[in-house]
């Protein structure tokens, strides 16, 4: 039985891609000028701009990264290239990440929503954790398209904080730093945290538009990855530095506001309504990135257990395509965080350790990797990048045990349970395949030259929009495309193999049965979006019609995750005719 497999659609633009970077990336500054002012007082500016440009310099090396994996990168692939135990270590350093991400960004969004008291903020941003995870239970994909919303407010209103704190300038007071090279290169480390989000450009290039000229089989990202990235870079690195000075010309009473800072400087620069807006639009991007965190803790731990790294409870679906083990993981452990620690300039010091951590090892993968073609001045950066960032790494294991022993408890029970599956697995017997195929995606060549009229019916079962497309492809002598979605709300790359879904299986073989005599080409898809995929194929073969069956889930269901037949009507070429059956 040949059936040919079919990747994820490209359908994400520099500008939206830039949007999704800046709801976890441009959340920086909403805590990192806060926290060095209050830890190193108004000595803190050449620290900061220090940040700023090693922020900078990070963003150019990962639009290098973007650029050698357009199909999805990030630390765990880039350490797949040397050593699967690396890649698990990679990969659990940036789930400390994630984690902490999570817990620090809800508790300071309630701080900037402008609740003072530090258990009620906890208490809300608890609370906010578990409807997060709730909604995500439903696998819905508006949610993740508020930081797509939040992401021009947010620029306007930075943009706002610096043109009416400019005229102040003259109050401008900063302190030349004191103490040892050592004592100020720590205080450096403290303030590193202008570099979280960053991951998140590498991990999604698998859904970046091509290149003009590149194609599916010869993919390349380079000018949509670096759009994306130039543009969150210039926001995260020009803005936070002019927010800095800024910081400098406030008043003595700025260091009890490290929680808060950019809405206390919208209270001294404008007055108290300003700093009301500055307080709801950090605070809802801050909540946004709560979100982007526990999806991306999600999509890490199913890839993971996808590669046999982790047992296979954590592939396991539920009906709305949603791994529930890994939710329910995501859920639970910024909770358990919270609890343990529910100091914003705490969660700091465990949230750099994983950061830092997973960008050091990316850059050093891709820099030693010979397979990746870099040039030698690429080479080179990105080993110099990489050795500062390892010099950040031990300093903060060194200068933080908490954050140490917090990494040490993620890794080691990552690297246990891994040790344990794979041992698992190696005495388990190895199940004889039922039939052998070789994926061929149709969108890799020029579609094949059908006679008559191209139908595509999306099932997942034997409905009654398959049943209609057989009868009618029998009638009108049409040649059938047959598409199974395998819907995985997982932003990543998911990988596509039919012989795994059981459901699939059954439907491919009653075909092989049923559908004797008939044109009939059988597709398979593993997708976090099947609306997307269903637009992509229908446009991929030229179609003439396609099929689809009317859903019945409910209002809540179709608020959060859209309905795909609306979407697809809404998106297919008039030429196209669209059935509903149903």
């Amino acid at each position: 039985m040949e059936i040919s497999t079919i990747g994820r659609p490209r359908n994400v633009g520099w500008v939206r891609a830039a949007a999704l970077l800046y709801g976890d990336w441009g959340t920086s500054k909403a805590y990192v000028i806060g926290l060095a002012v209050a830890a190193v007082g108004f000595a803190a500016l050449p620290h900061l701009l220090a940040v700023c440009a090693l922020t900078g310099l990070v963003g150019l090396n990962y639009i290098w990264v973007c650029k050698h994996f357009p199909n999805g990168g990030g630390v765990y692939t880039a350490a797949g290239l040397h050593s699967r135990r690396l890649a698990t270590i990679g990969g659990l350093l940036l789930l400390a990440d994630f984690i902490v991400t999570a817990a620090l960004s809800c508790l300071d969004a309630f701080h900037y929503l402008g609740v003072a008291d530090p258990a009620t903020a906890k208490k809300w941003a608890i609370t906010t954790i578990f409807i997060i995870g709730v909604i995500n239970f439903l696998g819905p994909k508006h949610t993740g398209g508020i930081a797509v919303w939040l992401a021009v407010p947010a620029v306007v209103v930075v943009l706002g904080l610096i043109g009416s704190g400019t005229p102040q300038i003259g109050h401008f007071h900063a302190q030349a730093p004191s103490g040892s090279l050592l004592g100020n290169w720590t205080n450096f480390v403290d303030m590193i945290l202008a570099l979280s989000g960053v991951e998140v450009a590498a991990s999604s290039t698998g859904v970046l538009k091509l290149d003009p000229g590149s194609t599916l089989e010869r993919p390349s990202v380079l000018v949509t990855a670096r759009r994306a990235v130039l543009a969150v870079t210039v926001d995260v690195v020009l803005g936070t530095a002019l927010l800095c000075v800024l910081a400098m010309c406030l008043p003595d009473g700025a260091r009890e506001h490290q929680n808060d800072m950019l809405r206390y400087m919208g209270e001294v620069f404008v007055g108290p309504r300003f700093a009301n807006l500055v307080g709801w639009v950090f605070g809802l991007l801050l909540i946004s990135a709560v979100n982007t965190a526990i999806t991306g803790i999600v999509a890490l731990l199913y890839v993971m257990a996808r590669d046999g790294e982790l047992p296979d409870t954590f592939l396991q679906l539920n009906r709305f395509g949603v791994p529930w083990v890994p939710l329910i993981t995501a859920t639970v452990l910024p909770v358990v965080v919270l609890n343990i620690d529910d100091k914003v300039e705490g969660l700091a010091a465990l949230y750099a350790i994983g950061v830092v951590g997973a960008i050091a090892i990316n850059l050093g993968s891709c820099a030693y990797a010979k397979s990746i073609g870099l040039s030698k001045f690429e080479r080179i950066t990105m080993r110099g990048t990489f050795l500062v960032l390892a010099l950040v790494w031990i300093t903060i294991a060194l200068s933080k045990p908490l954050a140490l022993l917090f990494v040490a408890i993620v890794l080691g029970l990552g690297l246990t349970v891994r040790e344990l599956t794979l041992r698992r697995r190696l005495a388990a017997p190895i199940a004889p395949k039922l039939a052998t195929v070789v994926p061929v995606s149709p969108a890799l060549g020029a579609p094949p030259e059908f006679l008559g009229q191209f139908i595509l019916v999306a099932a997942r079962g034997w409905t009654p929009a398959l049943q209609f497309a057989l009868e009618e492809s029998r009638v009108r002598g049409a040649q059938l495309l047959v598409l199974y979605i395998r819907e995985v709300a997982v932003n990543i790359d998911m990988g596509s193999n039919w012989q795994d879904d059981p459901d699939a299986k059954v439907l491919f073989t009653r075909l092989e049965h049923d559908a004797v005599g008939l044109k009939l080409n059988k597709l398979y898809s593993v997708s976090d979006s099947p609306a997307d995929t269903i637009i992509d194929i229908a446009a991929t073969f030229g179609v003439d019609s396609v099929v689809l069956g009317g859903s019945r889930r409910a209002t809540l269901v179709n608020l959060l995750k859209g309905n795909v037949v609306a979407r697809v009507a809404a998106n297919l070429p008039e030429s196209m005719h669209l059935i509903v059956i149903g």
